[in-house]
């Protein structure tokens, strides 16, 4: 096959175009070290995977023309810290693209999700470059400074996120919290509130194109909902955070609609689809509030990936005993 499959490279197309809405908005909060990155990632990833593919002696135009390999490039550009040094979105990006995807054959063999394998690598290997994002978007020339080392060489930025202030409240009620920390918004994080909001706009078209099926996310957002309903007792110190600062934090919107409906590594059933969401909505949820990391997405849809054949098992003898 010289050419990509049309279904494939149209859905990737409204994928991308669905991470539009999402990607303005983080440009606009984060600033231009999105940008640089999302060029990294987009350089590596598609290198890598004409590499791969020209290796094994096939067509390398099937790369350019699928997309696939930039909507990896472009979840992962969005969920690693904007003002990371250079290498680490090229490194991610090797990772996704290399182990992630083409060591298990390439577009449609992949068991897990390329780009949180990608993501799950760096976040383990350097947690330094990881767990520190800047305060104040640098304007371009600095964050170029920043992001190839010739500006001031800086250990880590210390501005905790919204999901880092709630774990490690000891004292503040929320109240308290929403008014002191400069994270906070008006019901999540003050930056990721917007940028969640303009995913779930973009998931939404992706819905109405039929480019795939409710079940994932209303899964996820369904269970996250619910596990953060039945913890969450009010505004005291204790508290977990109510179910809208846990679906308008972190990367809830981005994972739902974007990550959680990977086509090839999660199940085909609807059922397993379904079960598939809410098991990655409530492995969010326990990472969250009881793991060792703020936001559990990787973790929890890689987790959910070695399930699949569990839950197309599952669904395959509901099908079987329903009329």
């Amino acid at each position: 096959m010289t050419t990509a499959d049309p279904r494939l490279r149209s859905a990737m197309g409204l994928v991308l175009l669905a991470c539009a809405p999402g990607l303005l908005a983080s440009l606009w909060l984060l600033g231009w070290g999105l940008l640089v990155s999302l060029a990294l990632c987009a350089i590596t990833a598609v290198g890598c995977e004409m590499a791969a593919m020209a290796l094994r002696g096939q067509p390398v135009t099937t790369t350019l023309n699928d997309c696939s390999a930039l909507v990896t490039a472009v979840l992962l550009a969005l969920a690693l810290p904007t003002e990371a040094p250079w290498w680490l979105p090229m490194v991610a990006t090797a990772v996704a693209i290399g182990l992630g995807k083409q060591a298990f054959g390439g577009v449609g063999r992949n068991l897990f999700n390329p780009a949180m394998v990608g993501y799950a690598f760096v976040l383990l290997s350097f947690p330094l470059q990881m767990n520190h994002w800047p305060g104040h978007p640098s304007g371009l020339s600095g964050t170029l400074h920043l992001v190839f080392g010739g500006g001031e060489q800086i250990d880590a930025w210390a501005s905790p996120t919204v999901l880092d202030g709630l774990r490690h409240n000891r004292s503040l009620t929320l109240d308290e919290l929403f008014a002191s920390h400069p994270g906070f918004g008006h019901v999540g994080g003050s930056a990721s509130e917007w940028v969640n909001l303009a995913f779930l706009l973009g998931g939404l078209l992706l819905l109405q194109r039929k480019v795939y099926s409710w079940h994932a996310p209303v899964g996820l957002l369904a269970t996250l909902s619910l596990f953060s309903l039945l913890a969450w007792n009010g505004s005291g110190s204790d508290s977990n955070g109510s179910p809208l600062l846990h679906l308008f934090s972190g990367s809830t919107m981005l994972a739902a609609f974007f990550i959680a409906t990977e086509p090839v590594s999660g199940p085909k059933a609807d059922l397993a689809r379904l079960l598939f969401g809410a098991g990655t909505g409530a492995l969010i949820y326990l990472i969250r509030t009881w793991g060792s990391y703020p936001d559990g997405t990787a973790f929890a849809i890689l987790l959910m990936n070695l399930a699949v054949p569990t839950l197309e098992r599952i669904a395959a003898r509901y099908a079987q005993v329903t009329p």
